[in-house]
């Protein structure tokens, strides 16, 4: 069976390690601490994949390679993502490997209407021209034929995930709690929201059909909701009161970012909670025959995994 190389085993590597694992494929976990999901498919390789000769090691002989990796914090991103990219696509090209990126929306910037995978990459802060860049690289490597390249973008998750990488799965998580949710946007606008496990059955059918290399693809996902909404299911679900939402006063927002290094990152992505947020994956749905998971079984499972502890899988 091929060979799957996965840099990063969060959320999404974990959940995308399981998916190729269970349907019989050999799959390798890059991290630095050598951890990852467990399964008798599953092999995890302790190796700094910024390194381009460890990860050119470890991405032998596979068939593809996925970047499922993700600073931390938003403060490192300009510092760990350049050498981690490189380090990719160099790997990507020694071993022939597809190399398959998770991305996310944050290369559009501010748009007016559903986001397109046609729009152009017209990010107004750092972090979203970031990944516009690293994405542009891989492209112009595949369109050079050095690379087999295919971005797969996704907006905020939903699932197993930490609190703090998943706003809604924050904000419900302090309604589980019976306190106030304090929204650092409005909640009262659609915002789309991605379920961890389509985006990674986007990836892997990405990775092996050559009508996705070279392009961007967006995951199918459940129809736009509000934030109220949203947060009011899952506490719903999970046999809790109905939620008290206020919105976090802007002013006092503003006023705090000098002090604090993450929320001033954050500053530059309130735009995404101050009009809607709408995601168009028709392509992708038309084209490989994926759609997104029931809302429903979404919030059964996540509000499942909030009351149960909600930590980083």
């Amino acid at each position: 069976m091929p060979l799957h190389t996965i840099v990063g085993a969060g959320p999404l590597g974990t959940a995308l390690a399981r998916l190729l694992a269970e349907s019989g494929e050999e799959v390798r976990v890059v991290t630095r601490s050598g951890g990852g999901p467990r399964h008798p498919r599953i092999e995890r390789v302790r190796a700094d994949a910024s390194g381009p000769a460890a990860l050119t090691r470890a991405a032998s002989g596979a068939a593809a390679l996925y970047n499922c990796a993700n600073p931390p914090s938003y403060t490192q991103w300009e510092r760990d993502w350049p050498p981690l990219a490189a380090s990719l696509l160099h790997a990507a090209e020694e071993t022939g490997a597809v190399l398959v990126v998770a991305g996310n929306l944050y290369g559009y910037g501010p748009v007016d209407g559903p986001m397109h995978r046609d729009l152009p990459l017209a990010a107004t802060d750092h972090k979203g021209r970031l990944r516009a860049r690293m994405w542009q690289e891989a492209l112009d490597r595949h369109e050079a034929g050095a690379i087999r390249a295919v971005e797969v973008r996704s907006s905020d998750y939903i699932g197993a995930v930490a609190p703090l990488s998943s706003y809604v799965v924050f904000y419900a998580e302090q309604a589980f709690q019976g306190r106030t949710v304090r929204t650092f946007g409005r909640w009262d606008l659609p915002h789309t929201v991605t379920y961890v496990p389509d985006v990674a059955r986007t990836l892997a059918a990405a990775a092996t059909d050559e009508r996705a290399w070279g392009r961007a693809w967006h995951v199918p996902s459940p129809p736009a909701l509000t934030v109220r909404a949203m947060v009011a299911d899952l506490v719903r679900e999970g046999g809790a009161r109905g939620p008290r939402v206020r919105r976090f006063p802007r002013p006092l927002l503003r006023a705090a970012l000098p002090f604090s290094p993450f929320l001033r990152e954050m500053g530059e992505l309130l735009y995404q909670w101050d009009r809607p947020y709408l995601l168009d994956a028709g392509v992708t749905t038309e084209t490989f025959g994926i759609e997104a998971t029931p809302w429903e079984e979404i919030v059964r499972e996540t509000a499942r995994w909030i009351r149960d502890g909600a930590r980083t899988p």
